[in-house]
C-alpha cells in the first residue's frame, strides 16, 4: 500500500473564500451551540440537583415531625384516659361511704365500738 499525494490543487478564487468563511462560520456556530448547551445542561443538573436536596430534607422533615405526631397522640391518649380515672375517683370521692371505707383500711378508723388488729404481711420467719 502506497500513500497517495494530493494532487488536486487548490485555487484562491472568490468562490473559495466565500466557501471558505461560510465552513469558518458553521464551525464557529456549532461550537457556540456546545457551550450553550454545555451551560445550560451544567444549569440545568444544578437545579435538578438542589431540588433533589431540598424534596429529601423535606421528607426528613416530614418524617420527624409525623413521629412527633404519633408520639404527641399517644401522649394525649393516655392523659385522656388519666382524665377519665380522676374525674371517677372524684365521683367516688363524693360518696360518703366510700371515704369512709377509705380511712378504715388505710388510716385504721373505726366505728364505735370496733377493734383494729394489724396483720403483718409477711410470713414469719420460724
Amino acid at each position: 500500500m502506497s500513500t497517495k499525494k494530493k494532487t488536486v490543487t487548490r485555487l484562491d478564487s472568490n468562490y473559495m473564500q466565500q466557501y471558505d468563511a461560510h465552513i469558518e462560520r458553521q464551525k464557529k456556530k456549532k461550537k457556540r451551540l456546545i457551550r450553550r448547551l454545555v451551560l445550560f445542561s451544567i444549569v440545568a443538573v444544578l437545579a435538578i440537583g438542589s431540588m433533589a436536596t431540598y424534596h429529601v430534607k423535606q421528607r426528613a422533615l416530614h418524617a420527624e415531625k409525623k413521629g412527633q405526631y404519633e408520639q404527641l397522640q399517644d401522649e394525649l391518649a393516655s392523659l385522656k384516659k388519666q382524665e377519665e380515672n380522676y374525674r371517677e375517683e372524684i365521683n367516688l370521692l363524693e360518696d360518703e361511704e366510700y371515704v369512709l371505707e377509705i380511712a378504715r383500711t388505710n388510716y385504721f378508723f373505726s366505728k364505735e365500738g370496733e377493734l383494729i388488729f394489724k396483720i403483718p404481711d409477711e410470713d414469719p420467719s420460724y
